[in-house]
């Protein structure tokens, strides 16, 4: 018989459909390495599209700042034609006009920047004279603890006499139609929509200026969009509507030298307004001045509340409270500055061995108190720092940055632990004080907050009852349950956390619940805090200055006038009694607060 064996066919039949197998994986292969190839073309071809609208729109900005930059020029010559604003003064609003409403200012790519607002011919009230020398003040009637070695100061200076009574040097604020029986407010520092760009004029210190916004498009959605950063649940309007501005808190309108006696607190170069509307029951007293060579931009103080720190140029420099010396200068000589570099926050460890300061070059420095030797230094920054905060179990600190990142650094480890991208440059962190929490504002008028071991947005605050332009302090209360935030649409708004209500969010960010809004300062506020019993509200402003505030009513309880110029950073002492202010006009402030009658 003939025909091939059984086994035969079917060994010739496998070794077929092996082929035709093998024969589909390859063809099945090629398509694969086609699609490769055609995604890897796509996203080359969107690379180039991003950097062509990168470059865009950094032209687009580039011909705008030089408009802006011309319009101003041809301002300063019109204002000097008319004999009005003195040689390099920036232009502001006639007198009845309101204020202006062209766009936030902006920390971001570019050069080294900060806020003109923050600078030495920011203020209401013309040109600032040279700081005056130190003013002593006795100490306060209690003694407090020795402070550790190497703090030591000499001993305190004996009681001065009480100054002259006060004779009013400060603009009063607008009354109705403009400002009858005033001169011209000076225009010297731009307000919304009058940005400077670069350095200041002469006349003043040097401080960093805002430069151009960041070049990617903010918001929900937007190419520059964080992943981290989801949409946020629609507002109940109803339950969060706030009142409109309160009459009683427009203090600024008051007129000093009318007021009652019981009203009002006058000393030489400052003056307290006490609200007639509510009751008096807060007191306020200078203790030192503390003059600097430049720009005071930010105060702390330790948590045993012995020292307060101040940032300035080139250096941070510790203070003893009681006495008012200075007890250390902390400055990195080796730092190649090129110029001028500024301390833009300080703030002290918990056990009040280290401070940690951030700075114009993009570097975080740790230094050891005791030594004056820098402990750790944390890079990665690519814009300047603008905000630090440690944590309460002193091993992490905050960073933000306007480079739109918030940063958490490991002290023990010396390194980075935790990066969060957000859409805009980030002026201010903080964190909670049950170490869990970080909290963040920024220049897009948002408020957000993260969880630190998981790195989720759990609260995005902002929305119809949410600041109206960009945020530049906030500050947790001490149960963390709720932050305050100041803005430079001049308000301080109180946030009550949704994940403080209802645990841990894992659904995407909530909106937290504005509870309160406190209305009644007269231009940007630049930095907010709590007392450490949570009975009080603290801001301060460039309208020069500090009001207390009561967050139960939303009604301001006193406004000091103790600065020539803006109010860049206030900062209550955790002990109490004590807060401390700095300012534009070269000088840092320690103050103490009371109870009336205590």
């Amino acid at each position: 018989m003939g025909g091939a064996p059984p086994g035969v066919n079917g060994a010739a039949r496998l070794s077929e459909l092996l082929e035709q197998v093998r024969s589909e994986f390859e063809t099945q292969l090629r398509q694969s390495e086609n699609y490769e190839h055609q995604i890897q073309t796509q996203v080359n071809e969107m690379q180039l599209v991003r950097e062509k609208v990168y470059a865009m729109e950094q032209t687009h900005m580039a011909l705008k700042q030089k408009f802006e930059e011309e319009v101003t020029h041809l301002r300063r010559q019109l204002e000097q034609a008319r004999g009005g604003a003195p040689q390099g003064a920036m232009v502001g609003p006639p007198p009845h006009a309101g204020p202006p409403q062209a766009p936030p200012p902006a920390i971001g790519m570019g050069t080294n920047a900060f806020s003109a607002i923050m600078s030495g011919q920011g203020g209401q009230g013309g040109p600032i004279p040279p700081p005056p020398p130190p003013q002593e003040q006795p100490p306060p009637p209690h003694q407090m603890p020795q402070p550790p070695p190497g703090l030591q100061g000499p001993p305190p200076p004996p009681p001065q006499a009480q100054a002259p009574p006060f004779q009013p040097q400060y603009p009063q604020g607008p009354a109705p139609g403009g400002f009858p029986n005033q001169p011209p407010p000076s225009t010297a520092s731009p307000g919304p929509g009058k940005r400077g760009v670069g350095r200041p004029p002469a006349g003043g210190p040097a401080t960093p200026q805002i430069n151009t916004p960041i070049p990617y498009p903010a918001g929900p959605g937007g190419p520059g969009q964080s992943p981290q950063v989801g949409t946020h649940p629609t507002p109940d309007h109803a339950r969060m509507a706030q009142p409109h501005h309160p009459p009683t808190n427009a203090l600024g309108d008051l007129d000093v030298e009318r007021l009652p006696a019981q009203h009002k607190k006058a000393r030489d170069d400052w003056f307290v307004i006490f609200n007639p509307s509510v009751p008096r029951i807060l007191d306020v007293d200078l203790v030192h001045t503390l003059a600097h060579e430049s720009v005071v931009c930010c105060v702390r103080f330790s948590m045993d509340g012995k020292y307060v720190a101040t940032g300035c140029n080139k250096s941070a420099q510790i203070y003893d409270i009681v006495t008012g010396e200075k007890v250390c200068v902390l400055q990195d000589d080796s730092a190649d500055t090129g110029g001028d570099l500024y301390i833009r926050s300080v703030c002290f460890s918990p056990d009040g061995k280290y401070l940690a300061t951030g700075a114009e070059d993009k570097l975080i420095r740790v230094w050891d108190i005791q030594s004056r030797t820098i402990r750790n230094t944390f890079s990665g920054h690519e814009q300047d720092i603008y905000s630090l905060d440690f944590s309460r179990d002193g091993r992490t600190i905050a960073s933000g940055s306007g480079d739109r990142t918030v940063r958490l650094w490991d002290i023990e480890a010396s390194s980075s632990i935790l990066t969060l991208t957000i859409e805009d440059g980030v002026t201010t962190v903080a964190i909670s004080p049950d170490c869990t929490l970080v909290a963040a504002g920024s220049l897009d008028k948002s408020v957000r907050v993260w969880n630190i071991q998981s790195g989720h947005l759990v609260e995005r605050l902002e929305g119809p009852d949410g600041h109206k332009d960009s945020v530049y302090s906030v500050a947790f209360s001490p149960s963390g349950k709720d932050l305050v935030s100041g803005s430079l649409d001049r308000t301080i708004k109180m946030w009550e956390l949704s994940s403080s209500r209802q645990g841990q969010m894992n659904q995407g960010p909530k909106g937290g619940r504005c509870v309160k809004t406190f209305e009644g300062h007269r231009d940007f506020v630049l930095s907010v805090a709590l007392t450490p019993d949570a009975q009080w509200v603290m801001s301060g402003s460039k309208d020069r200055g500090v009001q207390f505030w009561d967050p139960r009513t939303g009604n301001t309880q006193v406004m000091l006038q103790g600065h020539k110029n803006s109010v860049i950073s206030v900062a209550p002492s955790p002990s109490g009694q004590y807060f401390a202010t700095g300012s534009g006009d070269m000088r840092a402030r320690i103050w103490r607060y009371d109870r009336v009658g205590a």
